[in-house]
């Protein structure tokens, strides 16, 4: 399907997806896909569902066709100046008919997650002998290799090897419960992002990505430079917090106190940050549940905490058309901004997207930006 100069691939089936047919193209009438830095990412498919015919009797033609099926896998592409692009990678979960009096008003919706949803299949207790944090994200990637998971993983900055005589890690969630448990311990996210080509998926266990080619800026009150429609910023300065405490810590039997003073992200986005440019009133919190840990792991779980805590100090929402951004934004990239001054002005971190495609002609991005603090760290943005 074209519209707008963009084209649209939809490909539907249950292990290997296909083109869906040409009639059934015809009949559809959106397309959403919404991205997340973290968790994971979901879209809907909406189909027109009339019944006019001999065929549609007993019931609506569209609902007999297999690859409408939940379970199924849909990968849904977008090609943009000519470059296709993995919008989503994902598993039909849930099947909805809203049938109505108008002839021809009647859709089928179809509605799921990515890949990762079948790492959250099953529940179960797995020993993870000898395993460290980044042994055991790679070990649990390479099982779902039928999905086409290219790894990778990031060592966390503290490594605290376990050693077999002194403990042994258990697992007792389901695969994505624990990458994300894992994560979470460093201030890591764990996601699985689409592409880069059809049926291949990068699964990412990192700290957030904040390096990279930033996307084309986005420019407000710029006369006809303006690509963005609506935008807000909310400037949030409670979120910031530092962590200290004290552990006991096993290997040295010694109690040692410990403490963050900043955000560890690199590169930094914002000139002024919440820390340490204004430490004097930034919330000092004491960490809870370190019991058991040694020094290393009390000390990583501080700083993701006081990572996470600076990220959305600064939040910009809002919405564009495609047609005249000429772009795609991703979730878990960079983009520029100019046009709203010294304090707003620069690079975001992307936080979320959700992609909204009719075929009435209309293409919106709704977006989440993020970063630590105001301030631009750099006197302009890419503009193409």
């Amino acid at each position: 399907m074209n519209l707008l100069g963009v084209k649209l691939t939809l490909l539907i089936g249950r292990t290997v997806p296909v083109p869906v047919p040409l009639p059934m193209m015809e009949n559809l009438d959106t397309v959403e896909v919404t991205q997340s830095d973290t968790g994971q990412s979901g879209f809907q498919i909406t189909f027109k569902a009339g019944r006019s015919g001999p065929i549609d009797i007993l019931d609506y033609q569209l609902l007999g066709n297999p690859l409408l099926m939940p379970h199924n896998r849909a990968v849904i592409i977008v090609t943009l100046n000519a470059i296709p692009r993995v919008l989503m990678d994902g598993i039909i979960l849930d099947r909805q008919l809203n049938p109505s009096t108008k002839p021809g008003a009647s859709t089928i919706t179809l509605s799921g997650k990515d890949v990762s949803i079948m790492m959250d299949k099953e529940q179960k207790p797995v020993e993870r002998l000898a395993q460290n944090e980044f042994v055991a994200a790679l070990m649990i990637i390479a099982q779902y290799a039928q999905y086409g998971l290219i790894p990778m993983v990031m060592p966390p900055f503290m490594i605290d090897f376990p050693l077999p005589m002194e403990r042994t890690p258990v697992q007792r969630a389901t695969d994505l419960q624990h990458l994300q448990n894992l994560a979470g311990r460093f201030g890591y996210v764990f996601y699985i992002k689409p592409g880069p080509a059809p049926l291949m998926n990068t699964a990412y266990w990192g700290p957030p990505v904040r390096v990279g080619i930033p996307k084309k800026a986005l420019s407000v009150n710029l006369g006809g430079d303006t690509n963005v429609e609506r935008l807000d910023f909310r400037h949030d300065a409670k979120q910031a917090s530092t962590f200290y405490g004290k552990v006991h810590d096993r290997n040295l039997n010694q109690h040692l106190p410990f403490e963050t003073f900043a955000s560890l992200r690199i590169p930094p986005l914002a000139l002024f940050p919440a820390v340490p440019f204004d430490l004097l009133n930034v919330r000092r919190t004491l960490l809870d549940n370190v019991e058991g840990l040694n020094y290393a792991q009390a000390f990583a779980k501080a700083q993701a905490e006081t990572d996470k805590s600076m990220d959305s100090v600064l939040t910009a929402t809002g919405e564009l058309d495609t047609a005249r951004y000429g772009d795609l934004l991703e979730a878990r990239g960079l983009v520029g901004l100019r046009g709203a001054g010294f304090s707003y002005d620069g690079f975001y971190y992307v936080q979320s997207v959700s992609h909204s495609i009719s075929t009435n002609g209309a293409y919106k991005q709704r977006f989440t930006l993020t970063r630590e603090g105001v301030g631009s760290t750099t006197p302009v943005v890419p503009v193409l």
